[in-house]
């Protein structure tokens, strides 16, 4: 705190001291001590650059006054901010707002001295914790009090009903007031009060202006009746949720020029009494969703004020009006509803429309010529719309935004539609049918003025055309150093790559097209690069190396092209990569393991490649991994253990089939597999792998990893993955011995596929856990004995192969299984019962009891220690015993411990037979 000197330290000392006092201090205080309390109440804060918002009040330049030149040696009403009484010198007003101001108001604050105050402005600036004092009750001339945005805090003291002569009240944007009981009876006066994001429970009277909006805590009725108040101009409560039904009183309100009631749920539908609000300028009941429903009142467009009207994000049906008069609007915002039928020829000749926005409904037919050049804001996609693009669109060149999108439009893009629109900033004319002549001059003149506009051209979006031919030739010119995000996917190009300088490039997208040759070099230029997708063309030769390279590239989208030698070995420890598709070329080679240092990696394709070697364990330290494919490529080998203690801890999709892998499968991997065990969907949620919003400006598209999988007997192409999908293929391989009863646990599965294998054994009963699954194929093995009953419990279960086994007895009946056809069990000459033809007469269960998962948990110890190592305890000592154990487990079992382990067997049961005569002859 500032230091004071000569009359400010007396007059503020006696200040202090009669702070509380009983007398009256209107009569006490001169101008003077005035300035002094501002003095003290000032240096109690400190000046802190964050302490206000640059969005908040005059706009983004705004910034307050500076109290730190208040100066001792001038009186305080010659102060900024500051305003006196010209006859008696008193302080009349003081706005410090958006001053930069941070600290805290205490009760005892030299602020509550200026008790002429008749206006107040402290919003904008930071005084958490503070409270809402009690004190500001004691400013009995106030009629303008405005504390928003400044992080007040606490309950509003009853004391503010004290301000009889309040005729402004804003406690808007401070977050944490409460109220629990009304106080505002005494406020008579009152007629503004602004409450939004303030979060606040209270009853009110009548006023003038009354905004409540973003409050989704406050509890609010509205009166069944006549309102209370007929001088009632503004009317904000959106973001309340009401879930009742929009009462028709609300029409009572002829004065009501400005009504806002979105995102409030109300039911049922618009009422009719609407329509008395001649007066009503501005109406929003928009975002109201599944509630509001039913037609578009006719009688709305018909109000002689009304200049915006939204009632987007609702579930009206319905045709437009055919006939309106009068209508003056300027925005109209009907997007998305279920409105259908042609477009109403009164939509076109609007005379002052500044914005249109009626997208994402379903409304057919062609567009209409507009008869005025005043729109800014034209929202036309998402629709059945037909036909071309009006003339009268060349004619708009106020344009900011245009869409048509998703129709079924056919655009022929030319100089003379395009060439006046100097304001243009966004232009989405994708999904239709567009067409662009790539070998004439100014074939795209309509990005011509996005280079004028304010902004050079950062983001281009012409995906799902039939754009054709070579290189975009007028690209090279329109964002040579400022496009950032290029989507050219599903289209007809041959070459993609303009001569543009793609140094700040972030995004490219040119999927699907009619690609050729290798990807250029100048694709190292984009050091900036963090998603590449040139998936599903023709592209050749090698793997540019500075794309292995790239420590920020997240996402390598290169499947189903024609790439050819081996992968990169270098992937080094500051790589960014999160994905990685590579399926569907001619890759070879080992898989390098320097991929483990891919530390973000979420998925990795390599599949329908030639790449060999052994199986990737070293990807099993990677903590993110959720989805591996390798199938279809020359793997072989046996698994094996893994080498990390934890492996795989999120993989929710495997498939390495189509590969050589032999031997036992690999229990100790799917012991593991923590994100196949018991998720709750319900607390997952539909959320997908790799799902990310990014974006440019105004513009956001949304990104999530595909994936092709063996679902239900068919190669399924995953667009976009759920996390809560899981699946397992280790199909076609040489894969050998029984299948884990661990499986049993991984309870989330939704498929399993081990079929074209060389499996023996039973069917694991543990498998009727699984009751998530939706598809089992063990087909094509050597599988014996009963199809466990407890499979019936499979509720879920659609797909079940089974065929091309040496399966035996009844077939389990009874929920799923009746659905089954006599297919699935081809060659299993054993079974019997329905579907097939064959009775089982009094055929006998031969299958063992079912093991319990802990009993085959315990089965083999973690060390790897058996009961090899027991018997040859027994029979040498433990040490040796120990030994031999150490080195069964670390070599493997040579032929002369193999039979050593037999002679001790035959030992030690010699042994335990004599004991037991000798044992049976005491007695």
């Amino acid at each position: 705190m500032g230091r004071l000197t000569g009359k400010y330290q007396v007059l503020c000392l006696l200040s202090l001291l009669f702070l509380h006092s009983p007398l009256s201090f209107s009569s006490f205080l001169s101008s003077n001590s005035q300035c002094s309390a501002q003095l003290q109440f000032n240096n109690s804060l400190s000046l802190n650059s964050s302490a206000s918002p640059p969005f908040y009040g005059g706009g983004l330049d705004y910034i307050g006054l500076n109290t730190a030149s208040w100066k001792e040696d001038k009186h305080c009403c010659s102060w900024d901010g500051v305003e006196c009484d010209k006859n008696t010198g008193h302080v009349i007003g003081l706005d410090l707002s958006c001053s930069r101001l941070k600290g805290t108001i205490h009760s005892n604050s030299t602020l509550f001295l200026l008790r002429h105050l008749r206006t107040l402005n402290l919003a904008g600036n930071d005084f958490y914790p503070s409270l809402l004092s009690s004190e500001f009750g004691q400013f009995k001339s106030l009629t303008r009090l405005n504390l928003s945005n400044s992080r007040f805090a606490g309950q509003i003291s009853h004391e503010i009903s004290q301000l009889s002569s309040l005729v402004s009240l804003d406690l808007s944007y401070n977050h944490n007031l409460s109220i629990e009981t009304p106080v505002w009876n005494n406020l008579t006066l009152l007629r503004e009060l602004l409450l939004d994001w303030a979060h606040i429970i209270l009853l009110l009277p009548s006023f003038q202006t009354l905004d409540l909006g973003f409050n989704p805590s406050l509890s609010v009725s509205l009166p069944k009746s006549n309102w209370s108040s007929s001088s009632l101009k503004l009317l904000d409560l959106s973001q309340i949720w009401f879930s009742e039904k929009l009462l028709d009183s609300i029409g009572n309100l002829k004065s009501l020029k400005y009504l806002t009631l979105s995102s409030c749920d109300f039911l049922g539908s618009i009422p009719t009494s609407l329509g008395n609000l001649t007066q009503i300028t501005h109406l929003d009941l928009s975002a109201n969703k599944e509630y509001l429903i039913g037609l578009l009142p006719s009688l709305l467009l018909n109000l002689p004020n009304l200049s915006t009207l939204r009632l987007g994000d609702n579930q009206l049906v319905g045709p437009l009006p055919n006939y309106v008069s009068g209508l003056n609007l300027t925005g109209l915002s009907l997007s998305p509803n279920f409105l259908n039928g042609t477009l109403s020829s009164w939509l076109f000749s609007l005379p002052s429309l500044v914005m249109l926005d009626i997208s994402s409904n379903q409304f057919i037919g062609e567009i209409g010529e507009f008869e005025s050049n005043s729109l800014e804001v034209l929202d036309l996609g998402y629709n059945k719309l037909q036909g071309s693009i009006p003339k009268s669109i060349s004619r708009l060149v106020n344009l900011f935004s245009l869409s048509l999108s998703s129709n079924n439009l056919s655009i022929m893009l030319d100089f003379e539609i395009f060439s006046k629109f100097e304001n243009l900033y966004d232009l989405d004319l994708s999904s239709n049918s567009v067409s662009i002549n790539n070998n004439v001059t100014y074939t795209l003149p309509s990005l011509e003025w996005l280079q004028l506009a304010a902004t050079n051209l950062e983001y281009l979006d012409l995906s799902n055309n039939s754009i054709y031919g070579q290189a975009l030739r007028w690209l090279g010119d329109m964002g040579r150093d400022s496009l950032r995000f290029l989507d050219l996917s599903h289209n007809l190009l041959q070459c993609p790559f303009p001569t543009l300088n793609i140094l700040r490039v972030q995004y490219i997208f040119v999927s699907n097209n009619k690609l050729t040759g290798e990807i250029p070099s100048l694709i190292c230029n984009a050091s900036s690069l963090e998603i590449l997708d040139l998936s599903h063309s023709n592209l050749s030769g090698m793997v540019p190396k500075c794309l292995v390279h790239s420590n920020v590239l997240t996402v390598l989208d290169l499947r189903m092209n024609s790439f050819h030698g081996t992968i990169l070995a270098t992937f080094s420890m500051e790589n960014n990569f999160r994905s990685i598709n590579l399926n569907g070329n001619q890759l070879e080679g080992p898989l390098p393991q320097s991929l483990a240092n891919c530390k973000d990696f979420e998925v990795l394709d390599i599949g329908n490649n030639k790449i060999n070697g052994v199986f990737p364990y070293w990807l099993g330290s990677l903590q993110n991994l959720q989805v591996l494919v390798i199938r279809s490529n020359r793997f072989q080998g046996h698994i094996g253990n893994p080498k990390t203690k934890f492996p795989f801890p999120n993989l929710r999709i495997i498939d390495i089939s189509n590969n050589q892998f032999n031997g036992p499968l690999p229990r100790k991997y799917f012991k593991h597999l923590n994100a196949m065990m018991s998720v709750d969907e319900s607390e997952v949620g539909l959320h997908y792998v790799g799902a990310m919003s990014f974006g440019v400006g105004l513009h956001y598209k949304y990104y999530s990893d595909s994936v092709n999988v063996m679902l239900k007997g068919h190669d399924t192409n995953l667009v976009r993955i759920l996390t809560i999908f899981t699946s397992i293929d280790f199909s076609n391989n040489r894969f050998t011995g029984e299948m884990p009863k661990i499986i049993g646990r991984l309870t989330s599965l939704k498929g399993l596929n081990f079929s074209h294998n060389n499996l023996t054994g039973y069917i694991p009963s543990s498998f009727g856990n699984l009751t998530n699954l939706e598809s089992l194929d063990l087909s094509f093995n050597k599988l014996s004995g009963e199809i466990p009953n407890q499979l019936v419990n499979l509720q879920m279960l659609e797909v079940l192969k089974l065929s091309h086994n040496q399966l035996i007895g009844h077939i389990p009946l009874g929920k799923q299984f009746y659905t089954f056809n006599n297919d699935l069990y081809t060659e299993n000459l054993g079974l019997c019962g329905f579907p097939l033809s064959r009775t089982c007469n009094n055929h006998v269960s031969k299958q063992p009891p079912p093991s319990t998962l802990q009993e085959e948990d315990n089965l083999e110890p973690e060390n790897g220690f058996g009961w090899q190592a027991v018997l040859i305890g027994y029979g040498c000592g433990v040490i040796f015993g120990t030994l031999m154990g150490y080195l069964m487990f670390k070599i493997g079992k040579p032929k002369w411990i193999v039979r050593m382990v037999k002679l001790e067997q035959h030992i030690m049961l010699k042994r335990l037979k004599n004991n037991t005569h000798k044992r049976g002859g005491r007695k």
